[in-house]
């Protein structure tokens, strides 16, 4: 089987052509660096993203907090993430880069929050 995909690893957006046999990439052609090789295999073999979102936050200037995933999820797991992430509520102050859900999903990622929020 053969897939055609735009690399999103850098600006160039290489065309990328991916053979597959037996659940294996076999070939990847039209990627002009190693990155590109490297994404076509995860890319058709277990894709990953990286999950940005908010949470409520109780005595800070806003409602909801932004967080982000510390590294890329399966992307079959995004929506039981979500499903997680829905129910929690933290506590002003929070500062950039501390944890908010520690290895969601057992997946050895953390949500951590992607800015500062202070109590008001």
């Amino acid at each position: 089987m053969k897939k055609e995909l735009i690399c999103v690893n850098c600006p160039v957006g290489c065309r990328l052509t991916v053979t597959i046999e037996n659940d294996t990439v076999t070939e990847v052609t039209g990627n002009s660096c190693p990155r590109g090789k490297a994404y076509a295999e995860t890319e058709c073999i277990r894709p990953e993203r990286i999950l940005t979102t908010t949470v409520r936050i109780g005595n800070g200037l806003h409602r909801v907090l932004p967080v982000i995933s510390e590294q890329a999820l399966p992307l079959d797991r995004i929506m039981d993430a979500m499903k997680v992430i829905r129910h929690v509520q933290v506590q002003a102050p929070v500062q950039v880069g501390d944890v908010i859900v520690p290895d969601i999903l057992g997946t050895g990622v953390n949500i951590v929050a992607s800015r500062s929020m202070e109590q008001v």
